[in-house]
């Protein structure tokens, strides 16, 4: 289930350059502007907004000018979002408490609404979408490695990919709920983008995930981490920032910069 903080955000300026491939399950495909094809391509894994929000193309449009290789957006909602563009509020951050009644209002007026797109798109469902993408590209491209970036629902799907054999590297982005279980069997390279203050990932969490990666250092299950965390911000500044506060379109850049620093290291290196 989402939340008021997975509803709140701005659209971002510009207009997408890339293309919905119909031979890809309608996915999204911003390819790397080069002479020879891209043999590294990053899979994009919106939040619960999804492709009708044109943020994800736009971000998806500029990663693949700055690391000139491919990215693709899947529609793993199967165009049914979690949540309508009508529904962005106010931009969250740091400080801004949700009150009692804003809860009651998000519930009858948003949550159970949204209740079955929820259920079409459970995790089990989503993951299974996402791997069947990533098979049709393999059986249709040449890439040799793969990274996912996952944002809110798509952060926690990218959590569980970096615990199988499908991608090569993450970064993870104020993700959804994920667990202790999850962290611990991740098997490639990750970077995690933390808000300051996230509904879904509280400081005790985010501390044990950095804990129990830490602690394989001297092992052979190590895989190399890091986390930032953005002072100021709160869930979903990664992707639906108000550029109109300083702190928080700074925060934004950064995040986006570390993205491409981590791929630009552990995937393209």
């Amino acid at each position: 289930m989402s939340c008021p903080k997975c509803k709140e955000g701005f659209v971002l300026p510009g207009e997408p350059t890339g293309t919905i491939e119909k031979d890809f399950e309608g996915a999204y495909f911003a390819p790397a502007l080069v002479e020879e094809s891209s043999k590294h391509v990053i899979i994009f894994l919106t939040d619960g907004f999804g492709l009708p929000l044109n943020n994800c193309k736009l971000m998806a449009d500029n990663l693949a000018k700055r690391l000139a290789c491919d990215v693709w957006v899947p529609d793993y909602f199967k165009g049914q979002p979690l949540v309508a563009i009508n529904d962005l509020r106010a931009p969250d951050r740091a400080g801004v408490k949700m009150s009692v009644m804003d809860w009651v209002k998000f519930i009858l007026f948003s949550g159970i609404p949204s209740l079955p797109a929820f259920i079409r798109s459970r995790p089990s469902v989503a993951d299974q979408r996402v791997t069947t993408f990533i098979n049709l590209l393999k059986e249709k491209k040449d890439y040799k490695k793969l990274g996912v970036v996952g944002y809110c629902y798509g952060g926690a799907t990218a959590v569980r990919l970096a615990g199988t054999d499908i991608v090569h590297s993450a970064v993870i982005c104020h993700p959804g709920p994920f667990s202790m279980a999850q962290v611990n069997s991740i098997k490639v390279p990750t970077s995690w983008v933390c808000a300051e203050e996230d509904i879904f990932v509280p400081d005790s969490l985010r501390l044990s995930a950095e804990a129990s990666l830490a602690q394989r250092k001297g092992q052979d299950s190590f895989v190399e981490y890091e986390f930032k965390v953005y002072k100021g911000t709160a869930h979903g500044f990664a992707a639906r920032p108000n550029l109109n506060l300083p702190e928080i379109k700074e925060a934004h850049e950064q995040a986006f910069e570390q993205t491409v620093s981590w791929f630009q290291k552990t995937l393209l290196g």
